[in-house]
């Protein structure tokens, strides 16, 4: 009867922490991708969850694609705000300059 408890009690934790691991892994390659700014980050977070319920092959693709510099044209327009962002920037911070005519 004890041993029977037990058990109950191992396999419960046992169920907690794999519950407990599915909830911190599933969404990490979205996370990592958010912190990189990765423009397709939404796409990987969801891939992480498929991931979590192909029992992790998915999710290895996505931890991947979190990593991977995006190419194409995603990635062009990407660069393209980031240039106009840092011209903007420079414009703001150059001296105004008055004509002393």
């Amino acid at each position: 009867m004890f041993l029977d408890i037990f058990a109950l009690i191992v396999m419960g934790v046992i169920l907690a922490a794999v519950i407990w691991l599915v909830v911190l892994l599933g969404p990490l390659p979205g996370k990592i991708a958010e912190e990189r700014g990765h423009p397709q980050a939404d796409a990987i977070y969801v891939l992480g969850w498929i991931g979590v319920i192909t029992l992790g092959v998915a999710w290895l693709i996505a931890l991947v694609w979190a990593y991977t510099k995006p190419f194409g044209d995603a990635a062009l327009r990407t660069r393209i705000n980031e240039l106009e962002d840092e011209i903007a920037r420079l414009k703001d911070d150059q001296p105004k300059t008055e004509n002393a005519s």
